[in-house]
């Protein structure tokens, strides 16, 4: 009977292989940890500090070098980030060379409310509590809402979008008929804007009233700018 040394070959080394890989599996995963990467992924400044991150990771250990990469489960981790009310979305990793890495976006605050205890609204319209490491620049909402404000979101959001409405608006006061007052940085007169709704065009009237007023010197004699009629601005002066 002749031998098939070909498949005999190809037998040893498919063992051999297989060998390999299992032995250089097992001793990567006995390797520990040399280092944490952190990465946060937005452009806000951190609300939670990297110490904070580094602990939500490794949990009771001391540091990052006493943890061996076999006991890691990374979805676990990834949970315990994500339960951090700071986090909006987190993926971790380790590295080949043993580097524990962790991708961090935050939540976007949008607003801050004035309620008992402040919180922020995000652009997902959530509530945010505040950072103890860092406080954003963002408008002040109060008034009255049966919703935590989530109604003034798209407003928000595009007031955020917008440069010289960004620029402009410090304060949303919502009444109880569900309109919407905005006060600004530089002027004493308040905007009556009403509903959320027709943003864009309420935009463009008041950017032309602001506009026109400003050349003609007239802009700081008014207490009140009505934005609620379809295709005209009422001003009342003071």
């Amino acid at each position: 009977m002749k031998i098939n040394w070909g498949f005999i070959k190809f037998l040893v080394l498919s063992g051999l292989i297989v060998f390999l890989f299992g032995f250089t599996k097992e001793r990567n995963e006995k390797r520990k940890l040399i280092g944490i990467e952190i990465e946060f992924l937005d452009e806000n400044d951190p609300f939670i500090t990297l110490n904070t991150v580094n602990k939500l990771l490794i949990q009771n250990k001391d540091k990052v070098t006493s943890v061996d990469k076999e006991t890691l489960v990374l979805k676990e981790m990834e949970d315990r980030l994500l339960k951090n009310p700071m986090i909006r979305d987190a993926e971790v990793f380790v590295t080949v060379d043993g580097i524990l890495g962790a991708k961090i976006e935050q939540r976007n605050p949008i607003a801050r409310v004035a309620a008992s205890p402040n919180y922020y609204l995000d652009d997902d319209g959530k509530k945010m509590p505040l950072s103890s490491v860092y406080s954003a620049r963002v408008p002040l909402v109060a008034g009255t809402s049966a919703t935590n404000f989530k109604e003034v979101t798209p407003l928000l959001l595009k007031i955020n979008e917008d440069a010289f409405m960004k620029s402009s608006v410090v304060g949303l006061h919502v009444r109880k008929d569900g309109t919407i007052d905005l006060k600004l940085r530089k002027h004493d007169f308040r905007i009556r804007f009403g509903k959320p709704e027709m943003i864009d065009k309420k935009f463009q009237k008041f950017k032309a009233f602001y506009k026109r007023t400003k050349q003609d010197n007239t802009l700081t004699g008014y207490s009140l700018v009505n934005l609620q009629f379809n295709d005209q601005v009422v001003a009342t002066k003071k």
